[in-house]
């Protein structure tokens, strides 16, 4: 179902790996990124694992200076999926929403920011891109130093109610100091109410456009056989069938959302959930790899990972 959107900040978290990075003389290889959903902040953390251990002790770092969120929202990389992470989140009583596999918008904030990092550090590297990582410090200050579209307020004002120092400058603990709260608290409210309202003009611009752009989607019942979007390319198999089945829909999720379960043997997952934008009704259909009509079938056998994504 639709995530409710928030009206402040520190409340939900986006979680990423992005990498792997080039490997540096400290075996970084990954960047460990944290989005607040309202505000937009960033924080990046360069780290040699992308394991659960390694996410979680960043995140009792952060914890310590800002609490906890309420929720958190990741894709369904092994970190994210691990035992140990869910016991976390469990016991810090976080909420831990996982996008369906191969629809990249349930986590686009944060796909936004991956973009915009990379830019950055191309930029700031040049062509010594092992000191990747000397440059992240600098990257987040700038990302949270300037206003988004969506709030067209500084995310690091948003968090504080003031405009960003430069660390020369008086340092950050002095914004804490008792008597200066009142009136940061005050501030606060007056900027997170702007930023409320620019959020929601842009989400209502966005949700008439991307209305007006899409299709009706079709809606299948419980025994249908279907095709589904192939979502993930490797090495030479861009040129295979887009569409693998037949598989037989075992469930409807909501919001057009299925369950769905392999019918026979042939190529991909045995069973995933996937969207109705990415099914199409069952017809087998050979020699063709174009998507715009029938879903086209190859009759070879592929591979499946572990994780059941599709290759």
């Amino acid at each position: 179902s639709p995530i409710d959107k928030d009206d402040k900040p520190l409340m939900t978290y986006h979680l990423d790996h992005l990498g792997p990075m080039e490997t540096t003389h400290k075996q970084y290889n990954h960047l460990f990124v944290v989005v607040d959903a309202f505000s937009k902040f960033v924080w990046l953390y360069p780290t040699k694992s992308t394991d659960a251990t390694s996410v979680i002790e960043r995140l009792e770092k952060q914890a310590a200076i800002f609490g906890n969120p309420q929720r958190i929202i990741t894709d369904r990389g092994t970190a994210f999926t691990a035992k140990s992470f869910e016991e976390y989140c469990s016991k810090e009583g976080i909420q831990h929403l996982l996008i369906a596999t191969g629809v990249p918008r349930g986590n686009g904030q944060v796909e936004r920011i991956n973009r915009i990092i990379i830019s950055l550090l191309t930029k700031l590297c040049h062509n010594n891109s092992e000191n990747w990582y000397k440059h992240v410090d600098r990257v987040q200050r700038l990302i949270n130093n300037t206003p988004p579209r969506s709030t067209g307020v500084a995310p690091f004002k948003i968090i504080t109610g003031l405009d960003m120092r430069i660390p020369e400058d008086i340092g950050f603990r002095r914004l804490l100091d008792e008597e200066l709260l009142k009136e940061l608290e005050a501030e606060r409210e007056s900027v997170r109410n702007k930023a409320k309202e620019n959020i929601s003009k842009i989400q209502e611009e966005n949700r008439r456009t991307f209305n007006s752009k899409r299709k009706q989607e079709t809606e299948y019942k419980i025994g249908d056989l279907v095709a589904i979007k192939r979502t993930q390319f490797g090495p030479g198999l861009k040129i295979k069938a887009k569409f693998l089945g037949p598989y037989s829909v075992k469930k409807k999720l909501g919001h057009g959302r299925y369950d769905v379960e392999k019918v026979g043997d042939h190529e991909g997952p045995h069973k995933t959930t996937t969207i109705a934008e990415f099914m199409k009704s069952w017809t087998p259909s050979f020699g063709s790899n174009d998507c715009s009509g029938r879903p086209n079938v190859g009759d070879v056998h592929g591979r499946t990972t572990r994780s059941g994504q599709t290759y």
